[in-house]
């Protein structure tokens, strides 16, 4: 994100390819380095391991993630996104908005209700199937396939979404950049990802450095939820500088912490109050 040399990088320890709980130095598994860039605060591994086929992580049915339930559609659902969009842009009916990684499409049907023409891409097979026959998206808005193998003109949308999915790609540099050109001047790009800063991740750490271990707590990348980064707004500032967009906008999420619930008093409202939370939103716009 910064293109700081990795050799400067911060080797923070190393993951197994499995849930490792409270004892990993007891699992058998294969595990990979996890590094922090000292300049911009990426988290990241390496080596980077890559599956086979994308569909070896993402193929299986929606079903498996979610109950029946995830398949009715919220009036609440995006409401919180698209509040803050329209302070960003000018908004008008008719503009035309991108969710990659559009998963059911409910992102799609949120923008459409609130008067944008409301595109998407979706990599995972079953995801784009049940999107269009469960869901009811237009074939003709959705494309299947990977971000990296799908093209638009250029300066074809007012709004394009990343929500959960920039921490999934082997190289969210080059997808931002992608976005970009799709991106009309004075649009914006909204990102929700992991956030390297995250409290509890550093507790989960520290919890195994006093076990005398080398493992640490951060990212999956080859276990599901196959995270593959965890992202500082730093990182974005950084890339920013040379790519033409500015930051416009970032707040951090706390959601769930994981950790025994009498804790949860004093462990939200400090992450809150620090932007120490779980999940970081960034919202960038492009320069003319």
């Amino acid at each position: 994100m910064c293109e700081a040399k990795t050799d400067t990088h911060k080797i923070l320890g190393k993951r197994l390819n499995k849930s490792q709980g409270k004892n990993p130095k007891k699992k058998i598994g294969i595990t990979t380095t996890i590094a922090k860039c000292s300049n911009c605060g990426l988290v990241y591994s390496n080596p980077q391991p890559i599956p086979f086929d994308l569909q070896d992580h993402y193929g299986v049915p929606p079903e498996n993630y979610w109950k029946e339930d995830y398949f009715q559609i919220n009036n609440n659902y995006f409401k919180g996104e698209i509040a803050r969009l329209k302070q960003l842009i000018n908004f008008k009916k008719g503009m035309k908005s991108l969710d990659i990684g559009a998963g059911l499409g409910k992102a799609m049907i949120a923008l459409s209700n609130e008067g944008f023409d409301a595109y998407g891409l979706e990599p995972s097979k079953p995801f784009y199937d049940r999107a269009i026959s469960k869901m009811g998206i237009n074939p003709n808005n959705l494309k299947l396939g990977m971000v990296e193998e799908i093209d638009y003109p250029e300066n074809s949308f007012d709004f394009i979404s990343f929500g959960v999915v920039l921490e999934h790609l082997y190289n969210p540099s080059d997808a931002i950049l992608k976005a970009l050109k799709w991106l009309k001047q004075d649009g914006v790009i909204h990102i929700e990802v992991p956030s390297s800063d995250w409290l509890v991740g550093k507790l989960i750490n520290l919890y195994y450095r006093l076990n005398m271990t080398d493992y640490v707590g951060n990212l999956s990348p080859m276990h599901e939820p196959y995270h593959l980064y965890e992202f500082g707004h730093k990182s974005f500032q950084e890339h920013s500088k040379t790519h033409n967009y500015e930051l416009a906008f970032y707040e951090y999420f706390v959601c769930k912490t994981f950790m025994p619930k009498p804790l949860d008093y004093i462990l939200k409202p400090y992450m809150k109050r620090t932007n120490t939370g779980m999940q970081l939103c960034v919202w960038l716009r492009k320069n003319k």
